[in-house]
């Protein structure tokens, strides 16, 4: 097959679907508009200290498996799996829960609280199995034509799951658990998808099954942009080039098909085929200026949070910390319910730290440690100045050292931050939103922007804000299913020639 195909982007979705492509016969070439491939799956070095930018474990390894044997290679990196999963401390509480997936080890830690934890945790996890095993098939890992299509996709999901759909996350979790403990802890993953448990549907209690049967989470060694450097390694192999520096400014159209790009050189990028990995909304309405996808429309969807990112290289070792650790605030609720809109919310934060010389000691140098903080924040729609910022980043090092017992801040040798204003400059991310466009019910499946374009035949997408979703397991799905729309379209150009 001799289909040429231009990818926009070399985030994980492009550089997996580029991949599959290459196996398939087609000729791939990809641009990116930064210095290094990754997107928000990158990683920064400097003063001797190597820091993942963005995520920092993932899940359903099988997903990243069957990937490599679609591509005809051996995965090109190396993983672990966590155990316990990740640690939660509550301010002004010297109790750190440790979530193991053993579950009597984790009922443990809440005997006090939750005496039959055990129990309910199950009953739980078995309701989130049955959300989980009754939707991926159906409404995660497939396409869908059109609205009519994934409406009768729907139909086929079992009705007892109904409820669930009229829920939040919040609520659904109360309904198994007591203690205020337990209902955030087990809460938390809700986070993951950029927005609260306070505004995820319910249905993505799923997620739960995922992180304590399904398959659990994962460290790469060597850090998580080993992903990216062995997935470029194998684009090598096969001759597929990356031209970086390079960012998509406009278009050129023939009827409905799109036969030019032009970079902001004005070079101009011709293929049969285009695939955006780029934001899926934002791409849209800035390079193919859709009313629709304007900038006052887009604001009006609902966006993942922003992010407030710090990376700090510090000259001592931190024993009494994990790998993967969640601090909460003591107004934990109504932390989360302003934390989209509020900025005065940052007083009291909760934060996630990653320690990525826990296990890769070549990430720092001898007797330091690499850590990486990431504060949920409002995006830039709620708080466009961010003047403060060294301000907000200091009371966040205060409240972490006050919980290690160590102070930290006399130890820091390097430091970078990322604010939602470099998050939108960096990766073109709209008002700087994390994950891209939220996960309500009305912007999922079909709701969500699709991954073929309404108005160009040759012209599709792949990535966190188109379908299935955000998270790095989703963009391994996302690339096959965008490659089954290249193929079909490929096949179909063919058999339509005279």
């Amino acid at each position: 097959m001799s289909k040429s195909v231009l990818i926009i982007g070399a985030g994980l979705g492009g550089l997996a679907t580029a991949l599959r492509l290459a196996k398939r016969g087609f000729d791939v070439q990809i641009i990116e508009k930064n210095p290094q491939a990754g997107g928000r799956l990158n990683q920064i070095k400097k003063d001797g200290f190597t820091f993942d930018t963005g995520p920092s474990f993932f899940s359903m390894s099988y997903e990243f498996e069957e990937f490599a044997r679609d591509c005809g290679i051996e995965l090109p990196f190396d993983y672990v799996e966590l155990d316990p999963l990740y640690t939660v401390n509550f301010n002004k509480n010297e109790k750190t829960y440790h979530l193991y997936k053993d579950m009597q080890k984790l009922a443990a830690q809440f005997e006090q609280d939750e005496p039959d934890f055990e129990k309910k945790m199950e009953k739980y996890l078995s309701k989130c199995s049955r959300l989980f095993h009754d939707t991926i098939d159906i409404v995660i890992k497939r396409n869908f034509d059109s609205m009519l299509d994934y409406l009768l996709s729907l139909a086929q999901v079992n009705p007892l799951h109904i409820p669930v759909l009229f829920r939040k996350f919040n609520k659904q979790v109360n309904r198994y658990f007591k203690s205020k403990d337990a209902q955030k802890i087990v809460s938390l993953v809700a986070f993951f998808l950029g927005r609260t448990p306070f505004d995820t549907p319910a249905v993505y209690t799923l997620l739960s099954y995922t992180e304590f049967k399904n398959d659990g989470y994962y460290n790469v060694k060597g850090g998580m942009y080993k992903i990216v450097e062995g997935l470029v390694a194998e684009l090598d192999k096969k001759g597929i080039h990356i031209t970086y520096n390079t960012e998509i400014k406009e278009y050129e159209q023939a009827g409905k098909k799109l036969i030019s790009l032009k970079d902001q050189n004005n070079n101009s990028w011709t293929a049969d085929v285009i695939i955006a990995n780029a934001d899926a909304a934002v791409f849209r309405g800035s390079v193919l200026k859709r009313k629709a996808f304007s900038t006052e429309k887009l604001d009006r969807k609902v966006w993942t949070m922003g992010y407030l990112t710090i990376y700090l290289g510090i000259k001592t070792k931190l024993p009494q910390v994990h790998h993967h650790n969640y601090y909460l605030g003591e107004n934990f609720m109504e932390y989360a319910k302003d934390v989209h809109k509020n900025p005065d919310s940052l007083e009291k934060p909760y934060y996630y730290v990653n320690v990525l010389s826990k296990h890769n000691d070549d990430c720092a140098p001898a007797g330091c440690e690499s850590l990486f903080f990431v504060c949920p924040v409002p995006d830039l729609r709620y708080k466009p100045n961010w003047d403060d910022k060294d301000k907000i980043v200091n009371s966040i090092i205060e409240d972490f050292s006050e919980r290690i017992n160590t102070d930290i801040s006399q130890e820091i040798v390097s430091k970078t931050v990322y604010t939602p204003e470099d998050w939108q400059n960096k990766f073109n991310l709209h008002r700087g939103s994390g994950l891209g466009l939220a996960h309500n019910l009305m912007q999922i499946g079909a709701f969500r922007p699709m991954n073929f374009d309404e108005k160009f035949k040759n012209l599709f997408y792949v990535g966190a804000s188109t379908h299935p979703g955000a998270g790095l397991p989703m963009a391994i799905i996302s690339s096959k299913l965008v490659s089954e729309r290249v193929e079909k379209f490929a096949h179909q150009s063919i058999h339509s020639k005279p």
